[in-house]
């Protein structure tokens, strides 16, 4: 076996040991049926990525009806999605991958037609910048509030009865969680809004929530992740100092820190004088007990190991597992010049992707992805990709 150093093991500080330290990044897959319960084709398609990897994030799965920000996406919110959870929890942990299932709440980024005629709700009642034209959302009351960090522990309850390996808290691409950190979104002059430490409120209140019914359901070395965008580029919006300070507060709540970037290289978008890559940045302030996770255009071995000498404990590969499922076990096995670096359309049913996920990579993420049949190819570097949430720079 190649000595790559993302190929190691790791033993996460809650005893959860990782064969490896490369992880299949969340993606939607716009598969599910209408009510948010799984369809057999996302089941192949986790089950064909699953394996190799350490540890497979799924896409992200609303705690709430209200939560859904996209048609296909699947539901946590009801005991009723047990039996298929447990079955996308099995076919995920073949070969000792760990199953972590992503849990989110869309909040603004949504739009009363998705929810089928229910306005979008945030913390405050202020619309998003991007897309353009976006609904103004109406701003939770404190008890749809209370409500909402306990979807996501009963969320929680039903992926540790379902036989789930961890979850992972989607704090990231401008979704509720975030919506509630950020200075734009939340303009409230309750306990839920103000200065950045009242800012942070919904989320700790959610990981202390969520920890709580891990202590009393799950083992003990049952994994928390947190998902994190690092900046945003409205103003006032949150910046990388924001950040850094949100994650030395919550870094004793969480397994893992994963950050959510196009490029794992990037440097800061507002602060064009600060060279350090963010990678970089949240590695010195995170304790060396909480590994850092980053993602954003790795496609071979040699970016894979850059990522990691910037200061990643792992590396996620979101991209890359679309075009090739099997880019663990071909590095593995020394076969390294057969990883497909392209997609050819015609080739997407032989890869399991969902039919509702192909419409969306060749239409709104064309540009985006390795397509044989592109012929501008779009690399993000320093800029915003366009699944965290925001408008080309």
């Amino acid at each position: 076996m190649p000595q790559y150093d993302f190929l190691q093991t790791y033993t996460l500080k809650n005893g959860a040991t990782l064969k490896n330290r490369v992880a299949m990044a969340p993606m939607t897959t716009k598969s599910s049926y209408y009510n948010g319960a799984l369809t057999n084709d996302e089941i192949r398609y986790y089950s064909m990525r699953s394996g190799g990897v350490g540890m497979l994030i799924t896409g992200a799965f609303s705690v709430h009806p209200l939560g859904k920000g996209f048609e296909g996406g699947p539901a946590v919110w009801n005991d009723a999605y047990l039996c298929q959870l447990q079955r996308l929890a099995n076919v995920i942990k073949i070969n000792d991958t760990k199953a972590i299932i992503q849990l989110f709440h869309a909040g603004r980024k949504s739009t009363t037609a998705i929810l089928r005629g229910e306005q979008p709700v945030s913390a405050s009642a202020v619309a998003a910048e991007w897309p353009p034209n976006s609904e103004e959302p109406r701003a939770l009351s404190e008890n749809e509030i209370d409500e909402i960090i306990q979807d996501f522990a009963k969320a929680t309850r039903r992926a540790i009865q379902a036989g789930f390996d961890g979850v992972e808290i989607h704090g990231a691409n401008t979704y509720l969680i975030q919506q509630f950190f950020s200075p734009h979104s939340n303009r409230r002059t309750d306990s839920w809004g103000g200065r950045r430490r009242e800012r942070m409120r919904f989320a700790k209140e959610i990981l202390k929530a969520v920890k709580t019914v891990i202590s009393e359901y799950a083992k003990t070395d049952f994994i928390l992740g947190y998902r994190l965008s690092p900046e945003e580029l409205e103003t006032p919006g949150i910046r990388l100092e924001d950040s850094l300070d949100f994650v030395e507060e919550i870094q004793n709540d969480i397994d893992y820190l994963h950050l959510s970037i196009g490029s794992y290289n990037r440097t800061s978008l507002n602060n064009k004088n600060d060279t350090v890559p963010l990678v970089s940045h949240f590695k010195k302030v995170l304790n060396p007990s909480v590994p850092l996770i980053t993602v954003g255009t790795i496609k071979s071995p040699a970016d894979a190991q850059a990522a990691m000498a910037l200061g990643a404990d792992f590396i996620a590969l979101g991209r890359s597992l679309i075009n090739e499922p099997k880019w663990v076990q071909k590095v593995e096995t020394n076969s390294e010049k057969s990883i497909r670096y392209q997609l050819n359309p015609v080739d997407m049913d032989d890869l399991a992707i969902p039919a509702g996920m192909q419409d969306y990579l060749l239409t709104t993420y064309k540009d985006a992805i390795d397509f044989t049949t592109n012929t501008v190819k779009q690399e993000f570097g320093q800029q915003m990709a366009p699944m965290e949430g925001y408008k080309k720079q």
